[in-house]
């Protein structure tokens, strides 16, 4: 009786709390904050009830303790309080009804009807609580309660109320799990209930009726899924952070079981703060006979907060003051804003001007099923130490969402998408690569010239249709991914060789680089001041772990989120006027790429690029049309991006003399014959010849290098053998 008076005593604290806690208003009126939510339980518009902590904290601090010790016992003593407190609240009658609303009332009037009131009912059929109520009860811990890291939750937290950070690595499908199964007697008729708690149930089988039992007449029970009920069950799987694990080990992993109206917040991906109890899972039967001793662990989760973007984020943009708006959009302000991209790197503004449009991105168009994409590629390519890395790094850091991948890492399906076993339920699912998790974001490929080629064509679909389609084990579906790519990559020969062509400096498909909107080539040479400059900057941030002093402060990250995130919801549009300039642009280059031979590929989708980096312009600077000028920076980013190369193309091509070319030739000849050093003279000749020398520059050039004791020729002039 002892344990019954206490149990009623916290019931009765419980509901005292609910109905009376209130805090005041700026007028100074009192808002019963618990006492609203009541009514809106009772009105079935609300169906979870969080109870904060921090409120009960202020009533009775002791409570606050209990319940962060003993969390589950106190779940359902709050539930059983809410459940009294109900009838009170109810104003009106509720009119949505669903099918178990329906099947309940009938049952209460069949009962009335057809039986004594004086008749008590039996107790095993009595309807559990379970089952009668309707609304979920979730705590939040009190604030001064702090994070934990999934390895430090251990034996001593079970059955607490915990809070843990980390990122969800997989999260399964929501399904249906039983909570109360009921049965119904073949003989009698008589309906029996059996609340389920653990993840495994036994079915009845003998009804317990008294009128079977008195009649001995062994009646069967049925499972009735009409009258059972179900709620939603997810299974979450969350992983700590990289930089909470200590040295030499591997990041620790941690089940989650989400019910209710906790289900569907998390992605995977997300990085999300859970609170929960932590419990042993309870196993029994054959899968405890597997496991022997051992017993798994799981958090129940009572609430699922997502961290994506540090809390303050979350409030939206629409918060973006007027000081904050001016700051951002004082003059010179592109210049600005590209500048505050990683400001700790030294030069490359126009690199950085076009990462800044990368994360801005153009207007993507679907007009009757046909896809524009709007999404910009970019990739930087290098000679080895030109920040690269770093500058991905950073955006990697800066954009909402965004993968970070390296070439050699990252296999075809890594990047698009594996046909997984599920471990739960053990059929075939998709698991998303880094492609599909970053969609609607930037993915980050760094060592891109590292990459194995039959992992680069995985890259092709995704880059203009910004699909992928997969058709393996059986599945057959295609999968979003519309993320810009930057791509990083050294030049084919480890750093940047000026003697030969741009295409032999890439080595990268065409199909692939005319996917790029820009490609930039950084050529890294020395020059005396900009290096005295450089090594001063470096040392610098070296010392002082930030960038050298400014004429301008940099925006931090976060207003840059927020200020990018309200550029892209502006959908700018090109003019008519425009559009006659913008060909003429385009035919111009295409006249241009045709006369020098050394160019990079220029293509339809050149033009496409225009227009892509011309409306992210537009969409920076906050407006609806697209301008002239923002034509004219886009033209010039493409030109600037290819200026790097042409740049210097004077001094490094020294005219060679043709003597030395004729050589060159010959011995391409005899390289491409293998061991033999032997070339036929015909054939040296006829390619001589070929390239516009007469055949006096070839024999000049012969005799010339036979003196030099680098070939001979036989007696009758027909083969040169190299010495």
């Amino acid at each position: 009786s002892d344990v019954r008076c206490r149990s009623v005593c916290l019931l009765e604290k419980c509901k005292r709390f609910l109905q009376e806690f209130y805090s005041e208003d700026d007028s100074g009126k009192k808002v019963f904050k618990y006492g609203a939510q009541l009514v809106s339980l009772a009105h079935r518009e609300q169906v979870a009830l969080v109870v904060d902590l921090d409120d009960v904290a202020e009533e009775d601090p002791e409570l606050v303790e209990s319940v962060c010790e003993n969390a589950k016992r106190y779940t359902g003593l709050f539930a059983d309080a809410v459940h009294e407190l109900l009838p009170e609240y109810r104003e009106r009658e509720v009119v949505a009804k669903d099918a178990l609303d329906v099947y309940i009332e009938h049952r209460l009037m069949m009962e009335t009807r057809g039986r004594d009131p004086v008749d008590a009912r039996d107790s095993r059929n009595q309807y559990p609580a379970e089952l009668m109520r309707r609304f979920e009860i979730y705590f939040r811990p009190p604030s001064t309660s702090k994070p934990k890291v999934v390895r430090d939750i251990k034996a001593e937290s079970i059955g607490k109320l915990v809070t843990v950070r980390g990122i969800v690595t997989r999260a399964t499908e929501v399904k249906p799990m039983m909570a109360v199964a009921t049965y119904t007697c073949d003989q009698c008729g008589a309906e029996t209930y059996q609340p389920i708690a653990s993840p495994s149930f036994m079915p009845l089988i003998m009804c317990p009726s008294q009128e079977c039992v008195t009649n001995r007449s062994g009646g069967r029970l049925y499972l009735q899924t009409r009258g059972s009920k179900f709620i939603k069950f997810q299974e979450l799987r969350i992983q700590e952070h990289s930089d909470q694990v200590p040295v030499g080990n591997i990041p620790r992993s941690m089940t989650i079981y989400a019910r209710g109206e906790n289900t569907r917040v998390a992605q995977p991906g997300d990085h999300v703060a859970v609170s929960g109890v932590f419990l042993p899972l309870l196993r029994s039967g054959f899968r405890q006979a597997v496991q022997g001793l051992l017993s798994e662990t799981y958090l129940e989760a009572h609430s699922v907060i997502l961290m994506n973007k540090t809390e303050d984020d979350e409030l939206g943009t629409e918060d973006l003051s007027e000081e904050e708006l001016r700051q951002i959009t004082e003059e010179d302000f592109y210049e600005k804003l590209a500048g505050s991209i990683a400001p700790e790197i030294y030069g490359h503004e126009d690199v950085k001007k076009a990462l800044l449009l990368l994360l801005v991105g153009g207007v993507q168009q679907a007009p009757r099923g046909m896809k524009i994409r709007g999404n910009i590629n970019i990739c930087l390519m290098g000679d080895p130490g030109v920040a690269k890395s770093q500058l991905l790094s950073y955006i990697d850091r800066l954009a909402p969402r965004s993968q970070y991948t390296t070439g050699r890492g990252s296999s075809g399906v890594g990047l698009t998408a594996a046909v997984m076993r599920d471990p739960v339920t053990g059929e075939m699912t998709l698991e998303g690569g880094a492609l599909v998790l970053a969609d609607l974001g930037v993915c980050c490929i760094d060592e891109f010239d590292k990459m194995a080629d039959a992992d680069r064509t995985a890259i092709h679909e995704v880059m203009e249709q910004q699909t992928i389609s997969i058709a393996k084990a059986g599945i057959m579906t295609s999968l979003n991914a519309r993320c810009s790519i930057l791509a990083a990559a050294n030049p084919a020969y480890g750093r940047y060789n000026p003697r030969k062509s741009i295409e032999q400096n890439i080595q990268l498909p065409a199909a692939l680089l005319s996917r790029f909107d820009l490609l930039w080539l950084i050529q890294d040479k020395p020059d005396t001041d900009n290096d005295l400059r450089l090594a001063q900057h470096i040392t610098y941030v070296h010392q002082h772990s930030k960038q050298p002093p400014t004429h301008f402060n940099p925006i931090d990250m976060k207003l840059m989120r927020r200020y990018l995130s309200k550029c892209k919801k502006r959908q700018p549009v090109v003019p008519e006027s425009l559009a006659d300039y913008i060909t003429a642009a385009y035919v111009e280059m295409r006249k241009e790429a045709r006369v020098s031979k050394d160019t990079t590929f220029t293509s339809a989708r050149t033009l496409l690029s225009i227009l892509r980096l011309s409306t992210a312009l537009a969409r920076l600077r906050m407006v609806d049309v697209v301008e002239k000028e923002d034509v004219n920076e886009a033209m010039r980013l493409m030109e600037m991006s290819k200026d790097s190369l042409q740049a210097d193309k004077s001094n490094t091509a020294r005219t060679q003399r043709p003597a030395d070319v004729i050589f060159s030739l010959v011995r391409e000849l005899a390289g491409e014959s293998g061991k033999v050093k032997a070339v036929r003279m015909a054939e040296a000749e006829q390619k001589c010849v070929s390239r516009g020398f007469t055949p006096v520059q070839f024999q000049s050039a012969l005799d010339e290098y036979e003196e030099l004791n680098v070939w001979q020729i036989n007696q009758g002039r027909t083969r040169i053998t190299f010495i």
